[in-house]
């Protein structure tokens, strides 16, 4: 299953423990040495989209501690820095202070958690006044962060449509997937992604319906994926009794999810033609070219209504 939501807790490492020393000797004086930095935690953007699972039983993640200093002036190492890599599309936000942070192509990097400075020995500490300190500098804490990561799919299509309207057959056609498909509602309970022979993505989104973007249904939790794909591609279904209202009922959702998502390119594919006969395949394209959308007729069963969508996706 395909983790799109976590919330976990991100600390970099402590510094490490500078030391009190002397030398061995009557003329030796304070030798002890400062403590390690602090491990970085820094992000990296990766097109692994299942990045996320790793974080499904673990919601805590360090990095290494700075080692604590030595006798004869040793200083402790540094700690090692942690890389987290996180699937592009990842929305990163601080939920003690908002702030979010976007991962939008792969490579994208950036510093998430400072590790703290190691203490200072009571070498470093001597002085004129002072030529035999006893005491340390204490190191400091390495930053501590509570984050939401939210995954929003960035592909150049998307499949959407009320549940059971033929997106996943769509996509294990086009881009030869194998998305579980049945004639019962939410058979796709996870987003899926597909490549076609030109490289370009699309998204199938899982089944929406009236109320979805207040939560209804499978709600909100797949909306969100619709926000970062280029090209809509809206699936009614030929056998639907009523493939207007259906149409207005997805529309409707995503406008309150969303008022930019109604300014998306949008292609309207009738799908399952082959369930219907040819004068009612008519009657449904002659309403639904009230719409005035780019419309498209496509059976998985046709091969030329499949290269014919493929080529207009090829070209968008």
């Amino acid at each position: 299953m395909l983790i799109d939501e976590v919330e976990i807790i991100v600390k970099a490492g402590d510094g490490g423990k500078g030391v009190v020393s002397f030398g061995k000797g009557e003329k030796s004086g304070p030798d002890g040495g400062n403590g390690g930095k602090g491990g970085d935690v820094y992000v990296l953007a990766s097109s692994d989209l299942t990045l996320l699972n790793q974080f499904q039983s673990e919601t805590f993640v360090s990095a290494e501690n700075g080692i604590d200093g030595g006798k004869e002036k040793r200083a402790g190492r540094m700690g090692e820095d942690l890389v987290l890599l996180f699937p592009i599309g990842s929305g990163i936000r601080d939920l003690d202070t908002g702030e979010i942070l976007e991962l939008n192509k792969v490579g994208d990097n950036f510093l998430l958690c400072k590790g703290g400075e190691g203490g200072t020995g009571n070498f470093e500490l001597r002085s004129s006044r002072n030529t035999t300190p006893e005491n340390i500098i204490p190191p400091k804490p390495g930053q501590k962060r509570r984050l939401e990561v939210i995954l929003s799919f960035i592909a150049d299509f998307g499949f959407i449509g009320l549940p059971s309207s033929g997106k996943s057959s769509l996509l294990n056609e086009l881009t030869n997937t194998n998305v579980k498909t049945a004639d019962y509602h939410f058979t796709t309970l996870t987003p899926n992604l597909g490549v076609l022979p030109n490289k370009k993505i699309i998204a199938d989104i899982p089944g929406l319906i009236e109320g979805a973007s207040k939560g209804k249904g499978l709600g909100i939790k797949f909306l969100k994926h619709i926000q970062k794909v280029g090209l809509l591609l809206h699936c009614l279904p030929s056998d639907s009794s009523d493939p207007i209202k259906d149409y207005k009922v997805i529309r409707k959702e995503l406008g309150e999810f969303s008022q930019k998502l109604l300014e998306k390119d949008e292609v309207i594919l009738v799908t399952k033609s082959d369930l219907v006969r040819d004068k009612d395949l008519e009657k449904i394209k002659t309403k639904l070219k009230k719409l005035k959308r780019k419309m498209i007729v496509t059976s998985i069963y046709d091969e030329k209504s499949i290269r014919d969508l493929m080529e207009v996706l090829s070209r968008v």
